[in-house]
């Protein structure tokens, strides 16, 4: 199977994940992790509901994982979410180790992944993250400009 459909697949269930932020409203992001072709965890943005501004869909799906596999490290994962990872969030992959990383919209205001910065490769990382960005965009920035339309 090709990378790119393998990776729509994912990203699709990061989408359903983003949904369920949407329905407690909470900016729909989602994230899922996969390892070996085989779901680790899954998790959507709960800041708000959690009154906790750590609580984006990654951070909440690396402290899943790292649960599940009881290890702080994830090595050979890939981590999808549906949108551009933050400082706060790449910063967390880094330390975990995480892989890969694979996001559906650009964050023009705060994506570091190559929107405004470009930090997954940083010389100032002690471990590198390889990065795929655009997968399944157009779905993922629907689902989020339709968000904050409905907010306005």
């Amino acid at each position: 199977m090709c990378d790119n459909l393998i990776d729509s697949q994912w990203m699709a269930l990061a989408i359903e994940q983003a949904l369920l932020a949407e329905k407690i409203n909470e900016v729909p992001v989602g994230a899922v992790l996969i390892q070996d072709e085989q779901l680790i965890a899954s998790a959507h943005n709960q800041p708000i509901s959690n009154n906790d501004p750590t609580a984006h869909a990654e951070i909440q799906l690396l402290r899943k994982a790292g649960e599940k596999l009881n290890n702080y490290r994830l090595p050979n994962t890939t981590l999808y979410v549906t949108l551009e990872p933050c400082t706060m969030c790449l910063g967390a992959m880094v330390h975990a180790r995480i892989n890969r990383i694979v996001f559906g919209a650009f964050d023009e205001k705060t994506g570091v992944c190559g929107s405004c910065q470009n930090l997954a490769n940083s010389d100032c990382f002690n471990h590198n993250i390889q990065v795929t960005g655009g997968i399944l965009a157009t779905e993922c920035k629907t689902l989020l400009q339709n968000f904050f339309k409905r907010r306005r």
